[in-house]
């Protein structure tokens, strides 16, 4: 895979390509796997001087995926892809990653994806991911460079989500609230998180879609990334999630899972130099229980 930029000013090749989110780890898998740094089509090395208007190509050797990632024939929701993004509905019920409990994952799905399209990258890049029991969208980047650039906005979250949620509990939840609550983990559990002074700074901002009887829909929006933040601090509000046994959510509505759905994705798609935004609707337990 290669990529082409002009120079805009003096400095050294690799000063250049760090300004391009090129990082010393991709520079030295250029150098010792393959690749190749082209300077007006002649090879130079990482130190070499440019001048304005050089033309530099970044020629990136192909990625072998980990071995010890089986692959899975799942078919996948393809939401949007291009050569170096794929964004997915990811169905509740599967995990994002592999662990000891769970094998059949979304990484399994998207290495087998990638292999029975012949891809030359193998290597599964997870932008975004989901608890096992939320649904909805995930970003995966389809090569190392494009995991870096997508990085670099979600540390600077700018990278955006917003997530449909089932709650119920007692009284009127206001149409709109913004959720300031810090997120800590009970010394007696390594799961459970809770709202407790000694936590870490979260935020989540909230609007009432719909009001059906004791189930209110929300539209979620996070400003922080805490583990179950959304859960914790709806659950801190006195109204859980549907179907999340784990902080106190209802399960005699007709949904057994934490009724958590990722249905907007927006970021700057920055090889196309566009925003790219994806969004999906309720999903079809949601539509059940409204």
């Amino acid at each position: 895979m290669r990529f082409d930029f002009t120079v805009d000013r003096p400095c050294q090749v690799k000063t250049f390509l760090k300004g391009h989110e090129v990082s010393k780890g991709l520079l030295a898998k250029v150098k010792f796997r393959g690749g190749k740094i082209l300077v007006n089509g002649i090879e130079q090395n990482a130190i070499y001087v440019l001048e304005t208007g050089d033309q530099v190509t970044i020629e990136i050797p192909a990625e072998i995926g980990n071995a010890q990632l089986e692959s899975t024939d799942f078919p996948l929701d393809i939401v949007f892809e291009n050569e170096h993004f794929l964004v997915v509905n990811k169905p509740y019920g599967i995990a994002s990653i592999p662990s000891v409990l769970h094998s059949h994952t979304m990484a399994n799905a998207v290495k087998g994806y990638y292999e029975r399209q012949r891809y030359e990258n193998h290597q599964i890049h997870i932008v975004t991911r989901l608890d096992k029991d939320t649904s909805g969208l995930m970003l995966f980047a389809k090569h190392g460079y494009a995991h870096a650039r997508a990085d670099k906005q979600l540390q600077a979250k700018r990278i955006n989500k917003r997530y449909f949620a089932l709650v119920s509990g007692d009284g009127d939840l206001p149409d709109y609230g913004e959720i300031i609550e810090p997120i800590a983990r009970p010394e007696d559990s390594i799961i459970t998180r809770c709202v407790h002074p000694s936590g870490k700074y979260a935020h989540t901002s909230y609007r009432v879609v719909q009001r059906l009887g004791p189930v209110t829909l929300v539209d979620v929006s996070l400003h922080t990334g805490r583990t179950h933040q959304i859960r914790v601090h709806f659950s801190h509000l006195g109204f859980p999630l549907l179907g999340d046994d784990l902080y106190g959510g209802r399960m005699d509505l007709g949904i057994t899972r934490q009724a958590l759905h990722c249905h907007h994705l927006d970021f700057f798609e920055p090889f196309e130099k566009r925003l790219l935004t994806c969004d999906q609707e309720i999903p079809q337990d949601f539509q059940a229980v409204l």
